[in-house]
């Protein structure tokens, strides 16, 4: 099938892909008008006037958030502004509902400064239970998700930071079962440096994984550089203890992981063939990946997982972000912490029984809406 024709047939159909709802049913009667509008509704104002604590029961708010983008890192796309923005994050508002039933409204921002998005976000949080930031590029994503999280009551989560590090978490605490290796023991090249690179890198190393390098397309990330973001440095304090001076190729020598979040080709069979033995790829570039699966294999590698539904081993945040706003909002949690990461990660995991586990299959399936249900479960245990 042509992805793209049919997307763009379908799409022209519809006109978008979501719709608001009468929870109430279809209004018939005057008193039906009379509840849900004027004269009843100004009770339910008066109540949440005085205690806006109660807005979650009385409003949408308990189960509605909003996704916010500014259109800065879309995808594969780049830097499109926000209609181009606009069907993704749609997109992703028809994954909260279908997998998480959780309402999400697709926010594209018509600004792409700094100031002016935390602002911005903040003035519409009355209305929603939770934030999720999407396709916000690096480094100032950083930055607005640690204002908004300071500055607001209601949970903020950067998917494509923190989403795409649970998921990797969750595909490598497999792959190392299957290949008969420890954390502690390992080394791990990320190439990418961006907001998923460098969240990964934080949740692995918080998570205990041994030696980290990150790589970014002048090379792996280390103290001799002097190109090197604020966000960059802080790095250096948690990967490369070597202080290794080369480029991806030389970082691969001997590495046990490599977790691509970068761009297509940027992984070669023959850097593959330098890695220990039962190597484990993750070459998750969108859409097409840094090496195409059966090339790594045969360079190889003993798991090899990617972005993609068409490829054995998808990881997809899909996994992640539904049920985990799902839970977010049932248990009215507010902080994201690494803890909450960590048992999402091992939930999706233990999803698959060990003896179900494969070097093809070390992640639930995307469509699995139970995953979801798990996923939720585990925040009211954490």
């Amino acid at each position: 099938m042509d992805y793209k024709e049919a997307s763009i047939k379908k799409h022209g159909e519809t006109g978008g892909k979501i719709e608001v709802v009468s929870k109430f049913g279809a209004l018939i009667t005057k008193d039906d008008l009379s509840i849900v509008y004027t004269p009843g509704v100004a009770a339910v104002s008066e109540l949440l006037a005085n205690e806006p604590e109660k807005a979650g029961r009385y409003s949408i708010k308990g189960n509605t958030i909003a996704v916010v983008s500014d259109g800065s890192a879309v995808l594969g796309l780049g830097n499109i502004g926000p209609y181009g923005a606009l069907p993704v994050m749609e997109g992703k508002a028809l994954l909260f509902k279908e997998f998480g039933g959780v309402d999400a409204y697709p926010l594209v921002l018509n600004t792409q400064a700094t100031d002016e998005i935390i602002n911005t976000v903040k003035a519409i949080s009355p209305t929603f239970g939770g934030i999720n930031l999407e396709d916000i590029c690096a480094p100032k994503c950083f930055e607005i998700e640690e204002q908004l999280a300071k500055d607001l009551t209601i949970p903020v989560f950067h998917d494509d930071q923190h989403g795409t590090a649970i998921v990797i978490l969750a595909a490598l605490i497999n792959s190392l079962k299957l290949a008969g290796k420890h954390k502690e023991n390992i080394s791990a090249v990320i190439c990418g440096a961006g907001a998923a690179g460098i969240a990964t890198a934080k949740l692995l190393h918080a998570y205990g994984v041994g030696e980290l390098k990150l790589v970014d397309s002048k090379g792996v990330i280390s103290k001799d550089r002097s190109d090197l973001n604020e966000v960059k440095k802080q790095m250096l304090e948690i990967t490369n203890s070597a202080n290794v001076t080369a480029g991806l190729k030389k970082a691969l020598v001997g590495a046990d992981v490599f977790i691509g979040v970068s761009v297509a080709g940027a992984l070669k069979p023959e850097y593959v063939s330098a890695m220990k033995p039962k190597a484990i790829v993750f070459a998750m570039a969108n859409p097409t990946p840094e090496i195409p699966p059966e090339e790594a294999r045969q360079a190889g590698a003993f798991i090899v997982g990617t972005g993609r539904s068409d490829f054995p081993n998808q990881i997809n945040n899909v996994l992640v972000f539904p049920g985990l706003f799902r839970g977010l909002l049932d248990y009215k949690i507010r902080k994201v912490t690494d803890e909450i990461k960590f048992a999402v990660a091992e939930t999706l995991a233990n999803y698959i029984a060990n003896d179900q586990l494969s070097v093809d299959k070390i992640l639930p399936s995307v469509l699995d809406k139970n995953v979801s249900k798990a996923v939720a479960l585990t925040l009211k245990k954490s």
